[in-house]
């Protein structure tokens, strides 16, 4: 019984950690000014964590999942606002 439950801690930590790495990697692209690639990888790693959301029933596993819902959020909002002033900055030119 307790293997089990190390076990499923484990595999509670793996999911989180694997999500954690994903969103790291959305903000090194947009760092790095690469827009398109930030919002795909966001799209990714969404349907992640809609999956997680429809498989999830702990309270704590679903307030660490509308933790990162939100922060995907802002960073949705922040790629759109990076692209809008790309496109504006290239029509004075």
């Amino acid at each position: 019984m307790l293997q089990e439950i190390l076990n499923n801690q484990d595999m509670e930590n793996d999911k989180f950690s694997t999500l954690k790495k994903e969103v790291q990697e959305i903000i090194d692209l947009i760092v790095g000014k690469q827009n398109k690639e930030a919002n795909n990888k966001l799209v990714e790693v969404s349907e992640m964590l809609d999956e997680l959301l429809d498989f999830s029933e702990d309270d704590e596993d679903l307030m660490e999942i509308s933790h990162y819902q939100v922060l995907l959020n802002q960073l949705h909002q922040k790629i759109n606002a990076s692209t809008e002033d790309t496109l504006e900055s290239e029509d004075q030119f």
